[in-house]
């Protein structure tokens, strides 16, 4: 979908002075347009910058995203040191130790975003379609992640929607849905009007990232927007 965003200024936003959820957003997806058009700025890279950040951080998003090698979320929202506070897993699962750093980044650091990042042709997920296809488990640990997947894909069937791209979008909207109702720490700060959670689907081959599930601050779980929901709109600004 086409955002309405303002110009990113390449810089930091200033510590002390913590951008709104519209504001950090904004800046997300003004790198990523940049990325996509291979005119990155490489903002927050030099020396200098990299000094100033050892007295403490002040990430304005916090990006819980999966492990795939080719998302890696400095680069294609062309951000630096800093910037994002980035949880990555498999499949961006929520499991406890991933809501911790988010709410960590949240209430400790005051970042005022939480950004679920997917991908198109996630490998999480097919690995989840065929052990629902086959009825057979994956071993060792990587059956914790097609356990975390599965109810997504439920989800899906109950929509109609059977193509794996938009079993992704689902996934992405269900672990939105998913860090808020696991974590009254992140639900409180979204009701609070200090934070809001969205969830950016990537496009690998394009390299954009496009918004398909948002809360906006001062609502709850229960009011996330999905692809089968209509369009999701970006945060209001506190």
């Amino acid at each position: 979908m086409t955002q309405t965003v303002p110009r990113s200024t390449g810089r930091e936003p200033a510590a002390g002075s913590p951008p709104t959820p519209e504001q950090a957003l904004a800046e997300l997806l003004a790198g990523n347009r940049r990325f996509v058009t291979g005119t990155p700025h490489h903002p927050n890279q030099d020396a200098d910058h990299r000094a100033a950040l050892a007295g403490g951080q002040h990430p304005f998003a916090v990006i819980v995203g999966c492990s795939d090698s080719r998302l890696a979320a400095e680069i294609i929202f062309d951000r630096g040191l800093g910037d994002l506070f980035v949880v990555r897993t498999a499949g961006h699962t929520a499991g406890p130790e991933v809501l911790g750093s988010v709410e960590y980044a949240v209430t400790v650091l005051g970042t005022p975003l939480v950004v679920v990042l997917g991908h198109d042709s996630c490998g999480a997920v097919q690995a989840a379609r065929a052990a629902a296809s086959t009825g057979v488990a994956p071993a060792g640990h990587l059956g914790a992640v097609v356990d975390a997947v599965l109810p997504s894909l439920g989800r899906a069937a109950e929509r109609g929607v059977e193509d794996l791209d938009g079993i992704v979008d689902i996934h992405i909207a269900h672990t939105v849905e998913a860090l808020l109702a696991r974590s009254s720490v992140l639900a409180a700060e979204v009701a609070a009007g200090r934070c809001a959670v969205v969830g950016l689907s990537y496009r690998l081959s394009a390299g954009e990232a496009r918004m398909v599930a948002a809360v906006p601050v001062g609502a709850g779980a229960d009011a996330a927007e999905s692809p089968a929901g209509g369009a999701a709109r970006p945060p209001a600004a506190a």
